[in-house]
């Protein structure tokens, strides 16, 4: 069992920033794949970003390449989504979600992928 917590959501102007921390902690031994997905009013769960257990591999949705960075202090448990020039349409409510793995290079892009997920935190990028 992990427990997810995510934090750092916000309202924010567009062209704003934001970074949000996501806290994993239960099974200390293990290797975490991390990442990232927003849920908008009346949408899917839609993928964000990910990050393999060693950093070395990240994954972004083309929606925010070149906008957000994911990163991740395996010291602390936590990961972080560093999110630069925010739009209205980036509005949603952001869940981290952690999945056990045995490869650090390793990350998922879907929903089915991840174990764990948080309680989500919103991001509300107004006009």
């Amino acid at each position: 069992q992990v427990h997810v917590v995510e934090s750092g959501g916000g309202l924010v102007q567009a062209g704003g920033s934001l970074r949000l921390s996501c806290a994993a902690s239960g099974r200390a031994t293990s290797m975490y794949a991390m990442g990232w997905f927003r849920q908008g009013p009346g949408k899917e769960r839609e993928f964000v970003s990910a990050i393999s257990w060693s950093g070395r591999s990240t994954d972004y949705a083309d929606s925010v390449k070149g906008r957000f960075t994911i990163s991740r202090d395996n010291a602390e448990n936590t990961v972080y989504l560093q999110m630069n020039s925010l739009k209205p349409e980036d509005t949603a409510v952001y869940y981290c979600a952690a999945a056990i793995t045995i490869f650090s290079s390793t990350y998922f892009v879907s929903v089915q992928e991840y174990q764990y997920w948080g309680q989500g935190t919103q991001v509300t990028v107004s006009s």
